[in-house]
């Protein structure tokens, strides 16, 4: 393990647990947030946003490796052009100065929505299920194009640095808790379940992703390398090649998907993390819809 890591967006969802991770296990953290409303494990914090060259070249002093989490998580959290800007901005900030302080591993979170289709706001459909780091792209909101342009910012800086990138692209995150309350708002409401199969009915238990992220910072690759992350099943308790007939019907099938598989095809992070994810959701049949039974 690396003795001492930057954390930016260490104010977030998966930044405070992931800080806690690594302060438990003895490293040494450096916290970069924009604000942090609860106390932090991290031996340092800088409050500041992860495009200030100035912050986070101070941020960077003494590290040996970095994840970087800070982004607008949303394309309604911002106007198009700020969502763009300062996701690719902040990315660009973090890889380069990392690269020139010396750096040699950064993990990033990106996001399944890389590809383009989860967000698109024409009815479009995935090229085909499972879901992979090839998918064939179709952009039209500003967080997904700035998530795919992130994973070419970590090409580019393994190139001119030498620095070894691993973007995680990352369905919803969220502790279990969480993730049954959204499950149980998401199974009253017809059109999301639609839209949610763009994205294979995708999720990741907290956990799981801190899991991810802390192998990304010791594994053995070189380069810049792209890994989806999802759990073993869907979020629906219905079978999931019957919700591909009813919500995906036409699209390509590459293989059999039994009982609640998941559509999302993570073998590249189990090759080259050796992770698997270990929790799942139970779904209750008795909330779903009658509509979608």
């Amino acid at each position: 393990m690396p003795s001492h890591v930057l954390v930016t967006g260490a104010d977030g969802n998966i930044g405070g647990a992931l800080v806690d991770r690594l302060t438990a296990s003895g490293v040494m953290v450096t916290a970069l947030g924009l604000t942090f409303s609860a106390p932090t494990a991290a031996i340092r914090t800088i409050t500041a946003d992860a495009a200030n060259e100035g912050a986070v070249a101070d941020a960077l002093e003494g590290v040996d490796a970095v994840v970087h989490l800070a982004a607008i998580a949303h394309p309604g959290l911002a106007p198009a052009r700020e969502v763009f800007v300062r996701n690719t901005s902040a990315t660009f900030t973090v890889l380069d100065r990392a690269g020139a302080a010396g750096i040699d591993r950064i993990v990033v979170a990106g996001s399944i929505n890389a590809f383009g289709v989860p967000m698109n706001h024409h009815d479009v459909l995935p090229a085909y299920f499972p879901l992979d780091e090839h998918m064939p792209v179709d952009h039209d909101d500003a967080y997904s194009l700035s998530k795919w342009t992130d994973e070419y910012t970590a090409r580019w800086a393994a190139s001119r640095w030498g620095v070894d990138v691993l973007t995680l692209r990352l369905p919803l995150v969220k502790n279990r808790e969480t993730l049954v309350q959204a499950n149980r708002e998401l199974l009253a409401n017809e059109a999301e379940i639609a839209r949610l199969g763009r994205e294979g009915w995708s999720y990741l238990v907290l956990d799981d992703a801190i899991e991810a992220i802390v192998r990304g910072l010791v594994a053995p690759f070189t380069g810049a390398r792209v890994a989806l992350l999802a759990a073993e099943t869907t979020r629906l308790p219905i079978a999931t090649e019957t919700l591909l007939d009813r919500y995906a019907h036409g699209v390509e099938r590459r293989k059999r998907f039994p009982g609640r598989s998941s559509l999302v095809d993570t073998t590249s992070a189990r090759e080259l993390l050796g992770w698997t994810p270990r929790h799942s959701l139970d779904v209750d049949p008795e909330l779903v819809p009658e509509v979608t039974r």
